[in-house]
């Protein structure tokens, strides 16, 4: 890449969008095909019909889904890639690969920086110094401003299948 990443450059947009703890999980699910709401939910787990309706909405004003409606009884709408989101699919791949090989590393450092942490500082709310489920420090906070769970609970797996 010969651009350089200023602040306002145009490559901040892929940044923006992929930074969004759903946009490319949501993306990723819909790379078979044309999906309905609650099939994406079986297919994602652990979304709320609310976040996942945000983010397809979100996704389809960015130009990267559309959205279906079909007139039935019941009603039916299904989400489906467009070509701009069909582009996002090789760099989400590559990002799925890239934590296949380095996220066990940057998950233990995350719990070595924690542990550093709170053995230099006290704890400020009263909470216990070895109570490292519930200290805020252990959470990663997310490109939407949202936390995820902490590093080493086995919440995390593999974007990319083998």
């Amino acid at each position: 890449m010969d651009r350089d990443l200023l602040a306002d450059c145009q490559t901040r947009l892929a940044f923006d969008l992929l930074a969004n703890t759903w946009n490319a999980v949501v993306i990723y699910a819909l790379r078979h095909g044309p999906g309905r709401p609650v099939e994406l939910r079986k297919v994602i787990g652990g979304i709320s019909g609310k976040v996942l309706t945000e983010t397809l909405r979100r996704l389809e004003d960015d130009g990267l889904v559309t959205r279906r409606a079909y007139a039935e009884a019941p009603p039916r709408v299904e989400y489906e890639l467009t070509e701009a989101g069909r582009g996002l699919l090789e760099p989400i791949e590559a990002f799925g690969r890239w934590t296949e090989e380095y996220a066990d590393a940057v998950v233990a450092a995350q719990e070595r920086a924690a542990q550093e942490r709170a053995a230099v500082r006290p704890p400020e709310d009263g909470r216990r110094a070895g109570d490292a489920s519930r200290r805020p420090e252990d959470a990663v906070r997310t490109g939407d401003g949202n936390r995820r769970s902490v590093p080493g609970s086995g919440a995390y797996r593999p974007l990319v299948t083998p």
